[in-house]
């Protein structure tokens, strides 16, 4: 099967998006959650760092989800491959 140009893009920005989150969610999961235990503050009653790792990277999770759900819906109606929504 022979690609087109169309089908080039969508992959190209397909794989750019989930290069870019991929990144974000190693940030989230990785890098605050460490660096955020040097931070001696509390947030709503608990310590920064047990926050963040309890909750703040759940909320950065779902964030993430919606967003590239989102974007890989307006992806798939810019290049013409949208599933068709039935009655």
């Amino acid at each position: 099967m022979q690609l087109t140009e169309s089908h080039r893009q969508y992959w190209a920005k397909n794989l750019r998006i989930t290069a870019i989150l991929l990144g974000l969610w190693f940030v989230v999961t990785y890098v605050v959650a460490y660096m955020a235990r040097d931070l001696s503050f509390t947030f709503f009653g608990w310590p920064f760092s047990f926050w963040m790792g309890a909750q703040g990277s759940l909320i950065a999770y779902v964030l993430i989800i919606v967003y590239y759900a989102h974007y890989m819906n307006n992806l798939d109606k810019e290049h013409g491959c949208a599933e068709e929504v039935e009655d």
